[in-house]
C-alpha cells in the first residue's frame, strides 16, 4: 500500500512550491510555521514549535526510546506527568512493555510517530518519506492499539513535501520544539519557560536528571505539564 501512497504524494507534490527546511525555532511568532511565500500548502498539517494558549501549561515530549530507565517511568506515573512519546520502532520493539505500561498507568501518555530510521525526511524522495512515516505509524498502531496523529520530524527538518507525505499517512500536525533540555555531552543552560512551550527530551541515560530540570523549570515559571493534543485542538491547529 505504501507504494501507491508514495505515487500519489509524488504527483501531488508537483503542485507545491517546496519550502526550505524549517528547524525548530523557524516558526512564526506563535510557534506555528506559516506557509512559505507563494506556497500552495493550504490544507497541509501545521508545523508547531509552540502552542498558542492562555493556560499556564507546558508540554513534555520525549524522543527515540533507546534507554528504558524504570525510575523515569516511575516518575512519569507517580507525578502523573502528561507526555507525548515520539518513539522509533526499533527502540520499543525489544521492550514494548516498558512503554505500554507508561501508556496504561500514566496520565495522558501517548506514543506518537518519529519515523522508522530517524532520517532527514527532506532528503528523501516521495517513496522514502512514505516508507518512513507511514511505516512507523503502522508499527506504532500495531504495538499500542492507536494510530499516531503527531509526527516529530527528525532534526526538525521540514518542508512542504514532508508535510504532504505526513498528511498522506494520517498525521494531523508536525511537532518540533521550543527548548531542548537533553544533556548532549554537558548539561545545557536551563531556559525560562513560557506558557505553551514544547519541551524536548530524549530517552537517554540522562533522562531522569533532564526530566527533573524540565519539571523544576516549569514549576518555577508557575506552569504545569499538560496533554498536547487537546491543546492543539483548542488552538484550532488540529481537528
Amino acid at each position: 500500500m505504501w507504494r501507491s501512497r508514495a505515487v500519489l504524494a509524488a504527483f501531488a507534490s508537483l503542485s507545491l512550491t517546496v519550502g526550505g527546511a524549517q528547524a525548530a525555532g523557524a516558526a512564526g511568532a506563535e510557534g506555528v510555521a506559516p506557509a512559505a511565500a507563494g506556497s500552495k500548502a493550504v490544507g497541509l498539517p501545521p508545523v508547531v514549535s509552540h502552542v498558542p494558549t492562555s493556560e499556564k501549561v507546558v508540554f513534555i515530549t520525549i524522543d527515540d526510546g533507546w534507554a528504558h530507565d524504570p525510575a523515569v517511568a516511575q516518575t512519569l506515573v507517580d507525578q502523573r506527568v502528561p507526555a507525548s512519546l515520539f518513539l522509533l520502532p526499533g527502540a520499543f520493539s525489544y521492550d514494548a512493555q516498558y512503554f505500554t505500561g507508561l501508556v496504561e498507568q500514566g496520565r495522558s501518555v501517548n506514543v506518537e510517530n518519529h519515523t522508522v530510521n530517524h532520517p532527514d525526511l527532506t532528503a528523501l524522495d516521495a517513496a522514502g518519506k512514505d516508507a518512513e512515516v507511514c511505516g512507523a505509524g503502522e508499527q506504532v498502531a500495531a504495538a499500542f492499539g492507536r494510530e499516531p496523529k503527531l509526527l516529530r520530524p527528525p532534526y526538525g527538518a521540514v518542508n512542504d513535501d514532508v508535510r504532504l507525505a505526513a498528511k498522506a499517512c494520517g498525521v494531523k500536525a508536525l511537532i518540533t520544539w521550543t527548548h531542548d533540555f537533553t544533556t548532549w555531552g554537558e548539561t545545557p543552560a536551563t531556559p525560562q519557560l513560557n506558557a505553551g512551550d514544547i519541551v524536548l527530551l530524549h530517552f537517554t541515560p540522562t533522562l531522569g536528571a533532564d526530566l527533573k530540570r524540565a519539571l523544576d523549570a516549569a514549576k518555577a515559571a508557575g506552569l504545569k505539564p499538560a496533554a498536547l493534543i487537546p491543546h492543539l485542538k483548542s488552538a484550532g491547529l488540529v481537528k
